[in-house]
């Protein structure tokens, strides 16, 4: 049996590499992953439930558990950007040229 080399992956970028995935979906990994480590951040901080930030961001409980699990596999960006939003955080994108 051909022993496999483990292949590790230190930002989005290079997993996207790694899984032979379009450079952009190794960007779009990378935004989500921020939004979502911020509304994690945010709602842990503040003490608020799944519950009340659902009544916030106008979605249903099961999809803000969905997040704070880290389960965003069925969430779009533009929801996660309206839950920041009703939680009080302006975001903003900036732009850089490709290394």
């Amino acid at each position: 049996m051909k022993k496999l080399k483990p292949i590790v992956s230190k930002n989005a970028t290079d997993l996207a590499k790694a899984l032979g995935l379009d450079p952009a979906d190794g960007v779009e990994m990378e935004i989500r992953s921020e939004l979502n480590d911020k509304i994690i951040d945010i709602v842990q901080k503040n003490g608020l439930t799944h519950a009340q930030v659902a009544k916030l961001a106008h979605t249903s409980r099961t999809r803000i558990t969905a997040i704070m699990n880290r389960n965003t596999h069925e969430v779009s960006t533009d929801l996660l950007l309206r839950i920041l939003c009703s939680l009080g955080v302006r975001t903003r994108i900036t732009f850089s040229k490709a290394a």
